[in-house]
């Protein structure tokens, strides 16, 4: 009796010398090399990180709105501190910076007060787009001061 075989067993067939074989060829499984151990040095450990120095003169500026209209009236507050004290009797001076790259410095020459504090008045006018924020620089300017002058960290907001 004649038996025709199907190409599919055929092919099965084939796949599974095919495999036998790629088997056979392959590389052996071996032992992985031990890994190295690690020692940390007792002194390491002893050791201490510096810390690093507080600046005598610091300040910081801020908005009295994050979020204002377009054509709102904001204030920009900063504060200069000596060793954490406010420090009184230090002209300031602020830029705005607008997104068309304008720069604005306010009229106002206010002098720190007891607290260290000193305030802007910012009309917007519709000065900045809606959406994009804008930043402020406040500085202080003083011969006491290291350099005669102390850039702040920038007030910024954002119409909406």
């Amino acid at each position: 009796m004649y038996i025709t075989r199907s190409p599919g067993l055929k092919l099965g067939l084939l796949c599974i010398a095919l495999l036998l074989i790629l088997t056979a060829c392959g590389s052996t499984a071996s032992q992985a090399a031990p890994q190295a151990t690690v020692t940390v040095d007792q002194t390491f450990q002893s050791q201490i990180s510096p810390i690093p120095t507080v600046p005598t003169y610091r300040c910081g500026a801020w908005s009295s709105d994050n979020a204002p209209g377009p054509s709102s009236t904001i204030i920009i507050f900063a504060k200069l501190t000596k060793n954490i004290t406010g420090v009184p009797g230090i002209a300031a001076i602020a830029i705005v910076h607008f997104q068309n790259g304008n720069q604005q410095q306010l009229d106002q020459h206010p002098v720190s007060d007891s607290g260290g504090y000193v305030s802007f008045t910012l009309p917007l006018q519709g000065n900045q787009p809606t959406k994009i924020p804008a930043t402020v620089d406040v500085i202080f300017t003083n011969q006491n001061l290291p350099g005669g002058t102390l850039h702040c960290t920038p007030a910024f907001f954002t119409p909406m």
